[in-house]
């Protein structure tokens, strides 16, 4: 842990963080990947060393969507531009944001859990030494039913979501991948699962 310190302190900009471990959660809308967080929520909150990250979008908060903070667009250029998120990116008109504070959960050996955008993967494998992906996924008829009833995007959107939720040669080829077509307590226990034995992982790792 000292010598991940060092390194850090030295050559920040360039240095992974070697303590705890990022989970980062992909998938296609409709995949129920808020869903599966919230199982895992409701099952490890209670307990040390989980961060369950609360993102930033300029999107108004409501039932039918994540728990998340919100900014309008000019407040959320001027916090970026502060340096306050540690990650960002931009997807279906909205932007998004990881505060800055989850690098300190993960410096004091937390493991951390996130719903992000395929396209930030390689930003985050090159920040986090220990870094899992799982991607969260249903199948074709499961995806079209859950969109259709949230009654957020019309019938031209609902395809473009689902064609994008293809295969992609983005994706990891080390990917955990979990089906959430069935039961929310089936993907998530495995879900649950990995995030146990990332947390395993990273104590172990910090000994090294």
């Amino acid at each position: 842990m000292m010598a991940a310190m060092i390194e850090r302190a030295l050559n920040p900009a360039s240095a992974p963080l070697r303590n705890g471990a990022f989970v980062a959660v992909v998938g296609p809308s409709g995949a129920g990947k808020d869903t599966i967080i919230d199982f895992a929520r409701a099952e490890l909150g209670e307990q040390p060393g989980y961060h369950f990250v609360r993102r930033v979008v300029t999107r108004p908060s409501s039932v039918d969507t994540e728990d998340h903070d919100t900014l309008s667009e000019k407040q959320f250029l001027t916090a970026k531009r502060a340096g306050e998120f540690s990650h960002f990116w931009e997807a279906h008109g909205l932007h998004y944001g990881l505060p800055k504070s989850i690098d300190d959960e993960i410096e004091r050996g937390a493991v951390a859990i996130a719903n992000v955008s395929r396209g930030v993967l390689p930003a985050l494998r090159a920040a986090y030494a220990n870094f899992i992906v799982v991607h969260i996924t249903a199948s074709h008829e499961v995806l079209a039913k859950r969109l259709a009833s949230r009654g957020r995007e019309d019938a031209a959107e609902i395809q473009r979501r689902l064609m994008r939720a293809a295969p992609n040669p983005c994706d990891p080829a080390d990917a955990t991948i979990i089906d959430n077509s069935g039961a929310v307590s089936v993907a998530g226990n495995a879900f649950v699962a990995v995030l146990k034995k990332t947390a395993a992982f990273a104590a172990v790792s910090e000994q090294i």
